[in-house]
């Protein structure tokens, strides 16, 4: 399955004791880059959030963010008699040494740390709780990272169109480029023996003429074959199609794999350059090039 790397996902999580927030953000990398920012109340969720991401992600840079807000009592709780009667104990051997020293309010009693239930955090619940937000936030992520990679690919199928298109001329222009030259050719050999020799052709017979420019034409049709590298192309694209269906076998990363597919492509395309007899080729081994390099930018935001 093709997917992009650059997604978002978020989840919320209610609790008696309160509601927790997570959100994974993912951007380009060559690898997995995991980093975590936790509240030191969640640490202990850590390992395996990662264990989570890393059986579901093969790249990029993911950022974890995870935030939870503790429920607000609406009654007040019952303060303890005892435990009223040491505070004012302490509170009387306080004043016996700083006479000045006040007696707490009400409402800092009632905050006292400890005298609400929801002070003290279940490790468990929380972390529950972490980790099924989690998962859905990763749902929602690879949702996004599947939608942004078949525009990718979309992207690239309309390029690999183009190429298909430049390599079908190419091909058919050949025939022409080769008529052309052997043209050029008669009517070189022609010029330049009617200048040396006047009324030289009555001294050549046809057959000489015909086998010397047969030798010449076909030099050049050696130096400007290309047929490999056309065909190449068109198996490099067969490929390209099989990638981006998403119905690959193969392990690994299908965003290295198309890099390298591309940089094959990319090859071909400057021997083709090399090779060419004609500004018309010159020209489609450069827009080519210049296709092949689109392709291989959005490849670079692959999974």
């Amino acid at each position: 399955m093709i997917r992009s790397m650059t997604a978002f996902g978020n989840a919320r999580v209610d609790l008696e004791q309160g509601s927790l927030a997570l959100e994974l953000r993912s951007v380009n990398s060559r690898f997995l880059d995991l980093h975590f920012r936790l509240p030191d109340e969640l640490r202990h969720v850590e390992t395996p959030l990662r264990e989570l991401l890393t059986a579901q992600l093969a790249r990029g840079k993911v950022e974890v963010r995870a935030s939870f807000t503790r429920a607000t009592a609406t009654e007040l709780p019952p303060l303890d008699p005892q435990w009223l009667a040491r505070v004012a104990e302490q509170l009387d051997a306080a004043r016996r040494v700083l006479p000045d020293v006040a007696a707490p309010r009400l409402t800092e009693l009632v905050n006292w740390p400890g005298m609400r239930n929801n002070d003290a955090m279940d490790p468990q619940a929380w972390g529950a709780a972490c980790m099924q937000a989690a998962q859905q936030a990763l749902a929602q992520l690879q949702e996004g990272r599947q939608r942004e990679g078949e525009r990718l690919a979309q992207m690239m199928r309309d390029c690999a169109d183009g190429v298909a298109r430049i390599v079908e001329l190419v091909e058919a222009h050949l025939p022409q480029l080769l008529a052309d030259h052997r043209e050029k050719l008669i009517t070189k050999l022609r010029d330049s023996l009617e200048a040396a020799f006047p009324a030289g052709f009555a001294h050549i017979s046809g057959a000489e003429l015909t086998e010397r420019v047969a030798q010449e034409a076909g030099l050049f049709a050696l130096r400007i074959d290309v047929a490999e590298e056309l065909s190449r192309l068109r198996s490099h694209l067969e490929e390209l199609q099989h990638l981006l269906t998403g119905k690959a076998k193969a392990k690994g990363s299908a965003g290295k794999r198309l890099d390298f597919l591309f940089q094959e492509m990319n090859r071909e395309a400057n021997t083709l350059g090399s090779k060419a007899g004609s500004l018309e080729v010159t020209r489609a081994a450069m827009d080519l090039k210049l296709l092949i390099e689109q392709m291989r930018e959005q490849a670079q935001n692959l999974e």
